[in-house]
C-alpha cells in the first residue's frame, strides 16, 4: 500500500512535546517500510483547501493520522479528521466525533459523568459539577481544556481555594500557560495507572496496566506528572517518576476494574486503532478516570510502546494492527 503519514506540522520554536511527533513519523515510516509498504510524511496545515489538495495528489490507500495539533493548538485536533472524512480517505485511529470528545476535557468529563464513570469534579469558568457546599481548602488542579501532553501543568496548578470565585480566578492567572480556556478538577492524591489498548481481530485488547511511581516526593510535593516529568530529562521529576508493570496479587482486583473501565471508555466514545485511559487511585481504593487519549503517542519510548512490548508485540505488529482495524472498520 501507499500510506500518507499526516502529522502536526512542528514550527522551528516548537517546544519538545510538539517536537516529539517527528519522532513518531521515523518510527511509524521504518515500520511500513519493513512490512512492504510505501509511505510520505505530510505535515498538516490550517489551510484547508491546500490540504485537500495535496492529500487528493497523493493517491494513497490510506492515511496515517498522527495530528495532534494544527496551528500550534491542541483545540483543532479534529480537523484533520473531519477533513479525511470529507475527502471519504480511510484513516488510522479515533473518528472524527472521538476525537473531538475526548480531546476536549471538559467534553470527556460531561459524557463520562452522564454514563456513571467516576470522573472527578470540575469547575470551569462557566459550570460546575459540585453538589452541595463548595469543599473549602480542597486541592484543585488547573488544567487546560484541550492541551494535552501535560502542557501548562506544574507543581503550581494544584490550589487550594476558599470558593468558586476564588477558584475560577486561579483558572484566569493560567489561562496564557495552559492555552486560552482552562478548568479545574478535584485534586485526587494516590496512584496514577495509564491503561492503554489495542485493537485485535476479535477486539479491542487492553495491554497490560502501568503504573506511574512518585520516588522521593516530600509530603507537601504535590503527586502530578506535570510537563517537567514528561518532557524534560534534566528535571527532578523526569527521573522519579517511573513506569512499573509489576504488580503484587493484592492489586488484581483494582487492575480488573480499570481494564473494565477502559474498554467501557472505548466502547462509549467509540474509539479505533489504540488509545489510552488515565486513572488516579483516590487511598480507598476507588479509581477515578482523568483522560481519555484517543491517540497516545507512538514513539519508540513512549509509555503506550512500553505497555505493547510488555505484552509481548513487537513494533510492526502494532502499526499493522491499527491500520488493520481502519480496513475492518473505516
Amino acid at each position: 500500500m501507499k500510506v500518507v503519514i499526516l502529522h502536526s506540522e512542528i514550527s522551528s520554536c516548537a517546544s519538545a512535546d510538539e517536537q516529539d511527533v517527528l519522532n513518531q513519523v521515523e518510527a511509524v515510516s521504518s515500520a511500513l517500510r519493513a512490512m512492504g509498504h510505501s509511505s510520505i510524511a505530510l505535515p498538516f496545515r490550517l489551510d484547508l483547501p491546500d490540504m485537500s489538495e495535496r492529500l487528493r495528489s497523493e493517491s494513497c490507500d490510506i492515511v496515517f493520522n498522527l495530528v495532534e495539533t494544527a496551528g500550534g493548538q491542541g483545540r483543532f485536533i479534529y480537523l484533520a479528521p473531519s477533513l479525511l472524512d470529507s475527502l471519504r480517505m480511510p484513516y488510522t485511529g479515533a473518528g472524527t466525533e472521538a476525537t473531538f470528545l475526548s480531546s476536549n476535557k471538559l467534553a470527556a468529563k460531561r459524557l463520562l459523568h452522564a454514563h456513571r464513570l467516576r470522573t472527578p469534579d470540575w469547575v470551569s469558568l462557566t459550570e460546575s459539577s459540585l453538589k452541595g457546599p463548595f469543599p473549602a481548602s480542597s486541592p484543585f488542579i488547573v488544567k487546560s481544556v484541550w492541551e494535552h501532553a501535560s502542557v501548562g501543568l506544574e507543581e503550581g496548578s494544584v490550589v487550594c481555594s476558599r470558593d468558586v470565585d476564588e477558584l475560577r480566578d486561579e483558572i484566569r492567572k493560567r489561562l496564557e500557560e495552559i492555552g486560552a480556556e482552562g478548568f479545574a478538577e478535584r485534586y485526587v492524591d494516590g496512584r496514577e495507572f495509564n491503561l492503554s489498548i489495542l485493537a485485535a481481530k476479535d477486539g479491542p485488547e487492553v495491554l497490560p496496566p502501568a503504573e506511574i511511581e512518585f520516588v522521593g516526593f516530600s509530603v507537601d510535593k504535590p503527586r502530578i506528572v506535570g510537563y517537567k516529568a514528561k518532557w524534560d530529562e534534566k528535571a527532578v521529576e523526569y527521573r522519579n517518576t517511573p513506569r512499573r508493570f509489576g504488580f503484587a496479587g493484592k492489586d488484581r482486583p483494582l487492575l480488573r476494574a480499570l481494564e473494565r473501565n477502559a474498554l467501557r471508555c472505548w466502547h462509549l466514545f467509540q474509539l479505533r486503532g489504540y488509545a489510552r485511559v488515565d486513572y488516579r487511585v483516590d487511598r480507598d481504593g476507588t479509581p477515578w478516570i482523568l483522560e481519555i487519549n484517543s491517540n497516545p503517542c507512538l514513539s519508540p519510548d513512549s509509555g503506550f510502546t512500553a505497555a505493547t512490548g510488555e505484552a509481548g508485540l513487537g513494533y510492526e505488529e502494532v502499526i499493522r494492527r491499527i491500520i488493520g482495524d481502519t480496513l475492518r472498520t473505516g
